[in-house]
């Protein structure tokens, strides 16, 4: 039971990127990107603002993991129902990423924020209130939709509104911010379950949500500028029911799975995705040619940075979300560690993280995509002293021997995923800013559950039968061959980083 918990609340985490911005003197002036009309520079303010709306997806996601426990001992949700109140925000938020940065493009991504912005205060809301599981799960679902609408117009924004070094700087603390977030999510829920403010319990961590929203909103009418396609089209239904249907036939079995017991709807789901998906990219790259405007152009795939980019993308995200289901196991249930101890532990890998994200810009100007070799081979150091640190010491090892590892592989992560953004974002016209922020937000999401259920499940199996220290070694082993990947495949990028 607790293995399960643990497991699905860091299945579909939306993944950690970085981030730093630079403010501008001039308040925003809202304005439409259009024939005639250029967007208003994003100020430092409202840099701020929707960075806060892309940090509340994580910390909710991750704020849930510690809450469990209490939400089975109030609503008695049992196994099963707690699996959906996790997967249940997670497959919703996958699957309509891509749409909500379309919907962006189309009537105005300061339109869509908000809107995302107020619905996810709403359904925060309804999931501190929900009176039994079932309606928790449904406010839940709701609250991955609200989140999907928000969080792809972030980044679509700074790419809008922000160019050059300023736009490095923007990307590089938009990954430094989602790093924190899924940090603070662990111990943000520990504290607030264990502080029982008001008598709330486990509600105060879907409360909190209320007025960070509502301050959001007040700040995003005042600061963040107006920007949307100067070529907005209609929605392509069959493209996202074919997308849906796709992700779902992926995610939900990957999610569902291990809990369930891996019964045959699970493999049916799983083989019927690459047929799915065949389908979607077919009739995708039929509209292309069509001249008409799918949800998911193929065409953007033959962007060189987007294309290289995203495969990179990939094994890194398979590395980390492998590492975070792990670690968190491994922690609180191999070596005793609470809740809000397991979330100290990783503070040093999310400062290390922030700290050498700042910086990445200026690296990059200077040494171009091999920041990104150096970084994983960074990682991949890191990876190996935290393996040998717990291979020695398990299982009384201390925050403070940990820590040495955790840095290490906070320096490598932060040298890769947010040039790993610049690329990928690179070559995207501003007027599809949002398609291309879904494209790769969902495929970063798509692989970190990827790297759940292979990495977590060698894992799991490896502790049942030679006990739960030599399966984390066996699976750290695995994730260094991730890192492995990415850095041979870092070769390939161009050397000059725009």
């Amino acid at each position: 039971m607790n293995l399960t918990r643990v497991r699905s609340a860091n299945l579909i985490s939306p993944v950690p990127a970085s981030a730093s911005a630079s403010a501008t003197a001039d308040p925003p002036r809202p304005a439409d990107t259009g024939p005639g009309a250029g967007p208003a520079a994003l100020s430092g303010l409202g840099l701020f603002t929707v960075l806060l709306g892309a940090a509340l997806p994580l910390i909710d996601f991750f704020i849930v993991n510690v809450a469990l426990p209490a939400m089975d001992h109030d609503l008695h949700a049992g196994p099963a129902v707690l699996e959906l109140v996790v997967a249940g925000y997670g497959v919703a938020y996958a699957v309509l990423l891509v749409l909500g940065g379309r919907l962006g493009d189309m009537f105005g991504r300061r339109r869509l924020f908000i809107a995302g912005m107020a619905a996810f205060g709403i359904t925060s809301l309804a999931c501190g209130l929900a009176p039994s599981a079932w309606s928790l799960v449904a406010a839940r679902v709701a609250q991955g939709a609200a989140a999907a609408f928000m969080l792809p117009q972030v980044l679509a924004t700074i790419h809008a509104t922000t160019a050059g070094q300023r736009r490095a700087r923007a990307i590089g603390l938009y990954g430094a911010t989602a790093g924190l977030s899924m940090v603070a999510g662990q111990i943000l829920g520990g504290v607030l379950v264990a502080a029982d403010l008001w008598g709330t319990g486990w509600r105060m961590v879907f409360l909190v949500n209320v007025p960070v929203a509502l301050i959001g909103l007040a700040l995003a009418v005042r600061t963040v500028p107006e920007t949307r396609s100067d070529r907005p089209t209609t929605v392509d239904i069959p493209g996202t029911l074919l997308l849906a249907l796709s992700l779902i036939t992926l995610l939900l079995p990957l999610t569902e799975g291990r809990a369930a017991g891996w019964p045959l709807w699970t493999w049916l789901l799983l083989g019927l995705f690459p047929v799915v998906a065949a389908v979607f990219y077919a009739v995708e790259r039929r509209a292309d040619r069509a001249g008409k405007v799918p949800l998911v152009p193929p065409s953007l795939f033959a962007l060189p940075g987007l294309s290289r980019g995203l495969v990179l993308v990939v094994p890194f995200s398979i590395g980390f979300g492998g590492f975070m289901f792990v670690i968190a196991v491994a922690l609180q249930q191999g070596m005793d560690y609470g809740p809000v101890a397991a979330g100290l532990a990783l503070v040093p890998m999310a400062v290390a993280f922030f700290a050498v994200s700042l910086a990445g810009p200026r690296l990059v100007s200077r040494y171009g995509s091999r920041v990104i070799t150096v970084g994983a081979l960074i990682q991949g150091l890191g990876i190996g002293i935290f393996l040998l640190t717990v291979a020695r010491g398990w299982p009384d090892t201390g925050i403070p021997a940990l820590a040495h590892g955790l840095v290490l592989a906070g320096v490598g992560q932060a040298l890769q995923l947010p040039v790993l953004f610049r690329i990928v974002l690179a070559d995207v016209p501003s007027d599809r800013a949002g398609v291309g922020s879904g494209v790769m937000v969902t495929t970063q999401q798509s692989a970190l559950a990827l790297g759940v259920a292979t990495l977590g499940t060698l894992f799991l199996s490896r502790a049942d039968s030679v006990g739960m220290r030599d399966a984390l070694i066996t699976t750290l082993l695995a994730q260094l061959a991730t890192i492995a990947v990415t850095a041979v495949l870092s070769l390939r990028l161009p050397r000059v980083v725009r």
